[in-house]
């Protein structure tokens, strides 16, 4: 039980940190700086694989949130790639 408590509380200030550092960050720097976190979501997925496929935690549970951890990872980086190609593609000259 102490674990757990230990584990909800970095969860907790994990998020209130993630909050105040992006409610800091200014628009103009918003796009770019999200779509260089795309790789870091890369290795987010190659985590839940491991979570979802891994045989030492007997238990649906487990391979559940691996695979829900999978489909919220691959939204979040084919999302930021795409809002990338559309910002780059405001940069083209039009013919």
């Amino acid at each position: 039980m102490e674990a757990f408590i230990i584990l909800l509380s970095l969860f907790s200030l994990a998020v209130f940190l993630g909050v105040e550092l992006i409610t800091k960050v200014p628009p103009t720097l918003h796009t770019p700086l999200m779509s260089g976190s795309n790789a870091i979501s890369g290795i987010t997925i190659v985590g839940a694989i491991l979570a979802a496929g891994s045989g030492d935690q007997p238990g649906a549970i487990v391979q559940l949130l691996g695979f829900v951890a999978i489909v919220f990872a691959t939204i979040n980086v084919v999302g930021g790639f795409m809002v990338t190609h559309r910002m780059l593609k405001m940069f083209k000259r039009r013919a």
